[in-house]
């Protein structure tokens, strides 16, 4: 078949990428616009073989395999198949399992099969050498690319280099067109969508309320201190404290229950408080620590009769759901709250629950906030990333839990112009 096939083995080309732009192999030093490189393959392949692209497949690992929102994004994109092997930590360092042998198995395929005449090898890994010898008995011939090393030097198996048909390698400028340094402060990616409401939730000063549980805080800290002969903890301690105004800690649900509107104000009428930015919305979630638990199973009585989303899902729906997720949903905290909050509205068989919903903004209900964060999960998110889960995540996927909420809130809501 005059045609041709990429095999792009992700860790080698954004590591190598790193290294060139950041002074590092970590992948989290760079910025990606995986549509911008995805056609500078396909460009580039189809140039320098001079045949039509069958098809560019994409090798990554991931944690227990589970597709990130790169890989999410990149297997729906035309012509592209997304390949995950397993992403394990050991000794302090994340390592692909996998990787090297799935790709050693497509190219004896495809070879054997003669599904394409020329094949491009974008890798550094001397493991691959028995497949790329057996690609040529085939007949195919092998295009070996290289990302330009950042010290000058070969960042790829010589054996693999002496046995490539062709090579080439991809320079900073070719790399340049898709991937950035973060520290650099560049972003080839369309850059996000303002988000004010996340912004506000770590940095909002607290309110009034809060500021004077907190001094009462303090005096029973000082007044404990003295009873047990210690030192008072200093004004200085006391304004670094997690509950102070300005200090390192985050002001919890509790704190700024009260800030943003009386019981029964409908969610689109909600104000930020006057202290925030007043484009912001103050959104947490999980109602633990709110109040005694009561009604079943320890959950308080006015939650107890919100149906959940799988309640609500029937088993086509739910099958439609899968397809969505799969196709269309590219994994984005933000959509993802989105996403659950639009199936949960457009399902409910009476708007009492949505009007029972508006009196505890700003939380989730516990048992809903727990059913949309294992949704999340499976998107990759919630993950654990360098030993630490991503709090950031969490609040991007209910702050887009509560802004479809009020988008269609307020859609229902509006007045009809005749």
């Amino acid at each position: 078949m005059d045609r041709c096939v990429v095999l792009v083995d992700a860790g080698y080309l954004l590591g190598a990428a790193a290294s060139l732009l950041a002074g590092e192999p970590a992948r989290s030093r760079i910025t990606v616009d995986h549509a911008a490189l995805i056609q500078g393959l396909r460009e580039r392949a189809e140039a320098d073989t001079e045949q039509p692209l069958l098809r560019i497949y994409w090798f990554d690992g991931a944690p227990d395999r589970v597709p990130q929102p790169e890989h999410r994004r990149l297997r729906v994109m035309p012509r592209v198949t997304v390949r995950l092997g397993a992403l394990t930590r050991s000794d302090g360092r994340w390592a692909q399992k996998g990787v090297d042998a799935a790709m050693h198995a497509e190219l004896t395929e495809l070879a054997r099969n003669r599904a394409c005449s020329d094949v491009v090898l974008v890798t550094g890994d001397g493991d691959l050498l028995p497949g790329l010898m057996s690609a040529k008995e085939h007949g195919v011939a092998v295009h070996l690319w290289a990302v330009q090393a950042a010290d000058g030097d070969y960042n790829q198996s010589e054996d693999l280099v002496a046995e490539a048909d062709e090579r080439r390698v991809l320079d900073r400028a070719w790399i340049t067109q898709a991937v950035r340094a973060k520290d650099n402060g560049g972003s080839c990616a369309p850059p996000p969508a303002t988000r004010p409401e996340i912004a506000a939730i770590l940095s909002a000063p607290l309110p009034e309320a809060a500021l004077a549980a907190s001094a009462e805080r303090a005096s029973e800290a000082q007044a404990a201190a003295a009873r047990n002969g210690a030192a008072a903890p200093t004004g200085e301690e006391t304004a670094h404290s997690p509950a102070a105004p300005g200090g390192k800690g985050v002001p919890t649900p509790k704190d700024l229950a009260g800030t943003l509107r009386g019981p029964g104000t409908p969610i689109a009428a909600a104000q930020p408080a006057a202290q925030p930015p007043a484009t912001a919305t103050l959104r947490w979630s999980s109602d633990k620590g709110w109040m005694e638990r009561g009604g079943p199973l320890g959950e308080p009585a006015e939650t107890a009769s919100l149906p959940t989303l799988a309640q609500l899902t029937s088993a086509e729906q739910r099958w439609a759901d899968r397809e969505e997720d799969i196709t269309t949903v590219g994994g984005d905290p933000f959509e993802v709250g989105q996403v659950f909050a639009r199936r949960w509205m457009e399902r409910l068989p009476e708007t009492v629950h949505l009007q029972k919903l508006s009196t505890m903004y700003p939380r989730i209900p516990h048992r809903i906030d727990g059913e949309l964060l294992r949704y999340a999960a499976r998107f990759g998110l919630l993950a654990h990333k360098d030993d630490q889960i991503d709090e950031h995540d969490r609040y991007a996927i209910r702050a887009g839990f509560w802004r479809e909420i009020d988008v269609r809130a307020a859609a229902e809501h509006a007045p009809v112009v005749e």
